[in-house]
């Protein structure tokens, strides 16, 4: 009787931190992609030009494992917002070459509208079924190194074709992402809300912009 009523007390303790986590998160997570938007909007205003690819990828992974570091302190959550507006920065730029088509604003609400919609039936389906997705896991490591190679590769040969894989790719990629971060912070995983926002965030941006890349080159009249 008292074993029944421990776990009965534990599976109720445990739910009320699922539902914390996923409940910051979310939060946070609306809150960063709103100052991402902000600072895109003003990179845009400034025309600001597309930083380096070295500058882009040291300022990524220098803010990442900050936040990574200090995820436990309220510094954290200043560099979650420090990340989050510099890929809002990168943004900026590649919006405003988009919207130098003829096209580009139906392209960018198209997007947006397939991430918004990718992204909310992901989460819904591991939030109703509570799957575990930690099956992921390799395929998650392995797309990694792939796209990697792919990115690096595009970026001293510019194949033909490449890209259209590497955007496609990363849709993929993006997708098992939210559902494998989702699946987490439900199951324990995760229990950081800090880094389950940076996770959600980072799968969100590769989505847009890999969807935006997508109905860029089919959508193109070339």
């Amino acid at each position: 009787m008292h074993e029944h009523e421990y776990q009965l007390n534990h599976a109720q303790a445990e739910q009320q931190v699922v539902s914390k986590v996923l409940r910051n998160t979310y939060g946070l997570l609306a809150m960063t992609l709103a100052f991402s938007g902000l600072v895109a909007y003003l990179a845009m205003q400034m025309k600001v030009a597309y930083p380096n690819i070295f500058v882009v990828l040291i300022g990524f992974y220098g803010l990442f494992f900050l936040t990574a570091k200090l995820r436990d302190s309220g510094w954290g959550l200043l560099c979650t917002f420090a990340l989050t507006g510099f890929m809002g920065y990168t943004l900026g730029p590649v919006l405003n070459m988009y919207l130098g088509l003829a096209n580009g604003g139906e392209l960018i609400a198209s997007a947006m509208g397939m991430t918004a919609l990718v992204f909310f039936g992901l989460s819904a389906y591991v939030l109703t079924t509570r799957k575990d997705m930690s099956f992921l896991s390799g395929f998650i490591t392995a797309g990694f190194f792939v796209l990697l190679g792919a990115v690096l590769v595009n970026l001293f040969f510019q194949i033909n074709g490449l890209q259209l894989a590497i955007s496609a790719g990363f849709v993929l990629f993006s997708s098992a992402c939210i559902l494998f971060q989702t699946s987490a912070i439900i199951h324990g995983g995760e229990r950081n809300y800090i880094m389950a926002t940076i996770g959600l965030y980072v799968s969100l941006y590769n989505l847009f912009i890999s969807l935006l890349q997508l109905l860029g080159i089919f959508g193109s009249d070339d």
